[in-house]
């Protein structure tokens, strides 16, 4: 690409900006006004004194930003090592000399990745030159491509490259006390979990939303499946929604337009303001290097990438942290400081820059010299940026605190330059399970109610509400639908399992009379196929803490470890809990808690072997999939071989929580950070296949529609049709579980509805019990959201289960639900027969309770006695 000094020349043979198009921008600019895409790609061909004025006015806004970051006049650097761990890729971008193939590597006699020895070598000697990042760069899964790295790999003993990556990590925190940052390419949810607890930073370029570019033949990224613009922007979220310190950036004059390259700005804009979680974004001007397919490509000239930044500024804000990398400036330092960057990027005093070898870096004193003659004082970072430092949890995982600790100014939250970095060990907090907090809140929730209706940090720990009630406004009132009920219902009488999607999506929206019609058919269903009893099971809740940052908007129960209403349950408590509720006829706990930092991987092991040894007939229900991909992600054990740990150490089932809603465009309104819908398929299907049967959920009323419902429910059906095809049993059963809305914090911030409504339940569970036949037979509806008057009613709309005595309920309590905290086995029946139903207890499977446990529950109408005490409360 080449450009004249008014930008004439530029790709795709764009028109010049007239002369008043670029005056009304820049005085845009210049007066803070936000800039749309068409205002923004006319001054990226700002030139001369045009550029002059726009690079001035983002100066501005840096200076404003820096000013409110507490360090005015700073500009920032990382002293870093570059460790390449492999160089095999399995993408083809036209542009790269980075990447190679083994025939190379083994003609210069090298590996297909680095072993551990090089990598401590490169970084114990970056230590010893006061570095204190790692930078670990490397080709996007190597293996999918190149049977040499899966030959390594497996050699080695790692299942992949990010089981490598993770490895490494964790052997240059503990050895050396680098650092790490990551750049392993495109990441997915469940990856980002892996990596967190090692790195306290990751990364990975846009570099442009311009999928023509990936898309057609010819194009830089044809070919390379990870440079998708969709699915490197889904990084971006996702590491957002994971809460994961993150670099990202632009990379000019690859071929896109200028209008192309204003909309990726704007992309990361948004992501940015959604889960505020990018840390810096990169401007990088394209080199043109020999031996490439784009070698002949004209470099992007340094005044458009002046332009790139200022424009980046400006439509980032002040903000944002924005880099050019100084080996890639010609020494045009002054102009690059003065278009409005805050940051160079990561200099190595050790390695090159492995990625443009072509271009060296600049010597550190240089460096600061040539920053100080723009009138900036150049200062070391690490390489997770100060803000994140200071936000700490979740940001921060609690392995990695020490580390940073020990190289962090604690009043800048910049680097300590003095401090040398050592390795450190990389393990669990200490003392986890200790008793703290409101470990009474399960009774007390009761007679005292909550201390606050939010947490303090309402306003941040959520993401920003304002691109949320954009994103949930179609959700907020439900559509309706103009189709032949009558000919839906006739279906639903004959063969529910006929009904097409059409069909289901009327009778889901059915009123008046046709919902009295398909709670009928519904309830002849069930009784043909489960009977008149109405089911239920003596069981207690154990939520064993409260802590959590995982973001769950719709969730009031979530606290930090320092709110007043947080507490977590020593083993100890965990344990006699379950040994009274044996005491009064319980089969069953279920135990389910947040997403503590502190508690490691193996400590839901803990918790389920404590129970079995305290209670050895205890059915143990525990742990949702998010705790079980948390508890995965913490230790590096693939899912199926930590569940079959967790069976080991007691868990007999788990509970289909966490589902939500299953559909993204729903989740990513309803939560930050909990895993994505196909996430959650894998670990209770995975469940599944080792025997661990589980319930199924979801929760509805909130910003969802009833498509959502339906396709919920499809997806679950498909998911026991084919548990039952490979001779598993799967699904105990579907809960309906109505959103309360009181206290939740999607509900406070005005997003989402006030719950379902009467007849947003009668028909969940009359299509509940129809959609999911002949597959999932049990449909349990929950007397703690809806009251007795409310479970009575959807026994006659298809359910025939109540769930459990709970014994204490503190979830649906907190968020304001008014039905109490448990019902005694006289309150079950007396449900039932509101119905005109008998009852009967069951187990976790729907089995038969045996005569004792019957006995027990009897003499205790089955619950606990106000006055027994729970130890350490």
């Amino acid at each position: 690409m080449t450009t004249s000094e008014q930008g004439t020349e530029t790709p795709g043979a764009e028109a010049a900006p007239t002369a008043n198009a670029m005056r009304r921008a820049l005085r845009r600019a210049r007066d803070g006004v936000a800039l749309d895409t068409a205002e923004a790609a006319v001054l990226l061909r700002a030139r001369g004194a045009d550029l002059a004025g726009l690079t001035a006015s983002a100066a501005r806004v840096r200076d404003a930003g820096l000013e409110a970051a507490g360090r005015p006049g700073v500009i920032t650097y990382s002293r870093k090592v570059f460790i390449p761990l492999t160089r095999l890729c399995r993408d083809t971008c036209h542009y790269c000399t980075f990447v190679t193939v083994p025939g190379k590597l083994r003609r210069a006699g090298e590996g297909m990745f680095l072993s551990p020895d090089e990598v401590l070598d490169i970084a114990r000697r970056g230590a010893a030159l006061g570095c204190k990042e790692a930078l670990f760069t490397l080709g996007d899964r190597p293996e999918d491509r190149w049977p040499e790295a899966r030959a390594w790999l497996e050699a080695h003993g790692y299942d992949d490259t990010l089981a490598y990556v993770r490895a490494m990590a964790i052997r240059v925190l503990e050895e050396t006390g680098l650092l790490p940052h990551l750049n392993p390419g495109v990441l997915s949810w469940t990856d980002l979990q892996r990596l967190k607890p090692v790195a306290p930073s990751m990364g990975m370029m846009l570099e442009t939303t311009a999928t023509r570019l990936w898309s057609e033949p010819g194009g830089p990224h044809h070919g390379s499946p990870d440079k998708e613009p969709a699915v490197r922007l889904r990084v971006l979220e996702d590491a957002g929604r994971s809460n994961v310190p993150f670099t990202t950036g632009v990379l000019i004059g690859i071929g896109e337009t200028y209008e192309e390259r204003a909309e990726s700005l704007f992309a990361l804009r948004r992501t940015a303001r959604a889960y505020q979680g990018i840390q810096e974004v990169i401007v990088q001007n394209f080199r043109a290097k020999p031996g490439t397919a784009m070698r002949a490509m004209p470099d992007a000239e340094l005044e458009e990438l002046a332009a790139a930044i200022a424009v980046a500024r400006h439509i980032l804000g002040p903000s944002a942290r924005i880099q050019a990398p100084p080996n890639l400036a010609d020494a045009e330092y002054a102009l690059l400081i003065g278009a409005g960057i805050d940051d160079w990027g990561g200099v190595s005093p050790l390695t090159p820059d492995h990625v443009n070898p072509e271009r060296p870096w600049p010597q550190i004193d240089e460096l600061a010299a040539r920053t100080a003659d723009a009138g900036f004082e150049l200062r070391e970072r690490l390489t997770v940026y100060p803000e994140f430092i200071r936000r700490g949890e979740p940001w921060l995982d609690p392995r990695l605190l020490p580390h940073v600790t020990a190289l962090a100014d604690p009043e800048t939250g910049l680097a300590r330059e003095d401090a040398r970095p050592s390795g450190l060990p990389w393990q669990e907090p200490d003392e986890q399970f200790t008793a703290t907090g409101r470990t009474d809140l399960h009774r007390t929730i009761d007679t005292e109610g909550r201390t606050t209706d939010r947490r303090e940090d309402f306003d941040a720990v959520y993401g920003d509400w304002e691109a949320l009630r954009e994103a949930a406004a179609p959700g907020m009132a439900p559509s309706r639908i103009d189709a032949d009920v009558r000919s839906a219902l006739a279906t639903a009488a004959d063969d529910p399992t006929r009904l097409t999607d059409a069909e289901a999506l009327a009778l889901l929206h059915a009123d008046g009379p046709a919902l009295d019609a398909l709670c009928s058919v519904a309830d002849d269903l069930r009784r043909s196929v489960v009977g008149d009893e109405v089911t239920y099971i003596v069981t207690r809740n154990i939520n064993f803490t409260n802590v959590c940052y995982t973001g769950c908007r719709f969730c009031a129960f979530a606290q930090r470890r320092t709110d007043a209403d947080a507490y977590t349950l020593s083993l100890e408590q965990v344990a006699d809990r379950a040994a009274q509720a044996w005491d009064v006829g319980a089969v069953e706990v279920c135990m389910q808690g947040g997403i503590h930092p502190d508690l490691p991987g193996t400590a839901y092991f803990d918790i389920a072997r404590a129970v079995k040894e305290r209670v050895p007939g205890m059915h143990v229900h525990a742990f949702s999939p998010m705790e079980v991909v948390n508890g995965a992600s913490r230790t590096g054990m693939p899912v199926r071989e930590w569940l079959t740990a967790a069976k080991e150490a007691g868990l007999d089932s788990v509970p289909g929580t966490a589902a939500e809603i299953l559909d993204d465009e729903v989740r990513w309104v309803l939560t930050k950070g909990k895993l994505p819908a196909a996430t959650w398929v894998e670990v209770i299907g995975t469940a599944h296949e080792l025997g661990i049967r589980s319930s199924s959920t979801m929760m509805y009323g909130h910003v969802d529609q009833p498509r959502h419902w339906l396709g919920h429910l499809r997806l679950l059906a498909g998911m026991q049709r084919q548990a039952l095809e490979k001779g598993a049993l799967g699904f105990t059963e579907f809960v309906t579980l109505p959103f309360i809305h009181t206290n939740a914090p999607v509900y406070l911030a005005g997003i989402a509805r006030p719950g379902p409504t009467v007849r947003d339940n009668r028909a969940v569970t009359a299509m509940a019990r129809l959609l999911l036949h002949p597959y999932i037979t049990n449909i349990q509806t929950s007397w703690v959201k809806l009251g007795a008057e409310g479970a009575a009613e959807m026994l006659r709309s298809g359910a025939n289960d109540l769930g459990g005595t709970l014994m204490e309920e503190t979830i649906s309590r907190m968020a304001g639900s008014s039905y109490g905290s448990y019902r005694s086995v006289r309150d079950l029946t007396a449900i039932a027969e509101a119905a005109g139903r008998p009852a009967r207890p069951r187990t976790t499977t729907y089995g038969e309770v045996p005569e004792e446990r019957q006995a027990a529950a009897a003499a205790s109408d089955g619950h606990l006695p106000e006055l027994l005490p729970v130890l350490g409360d």
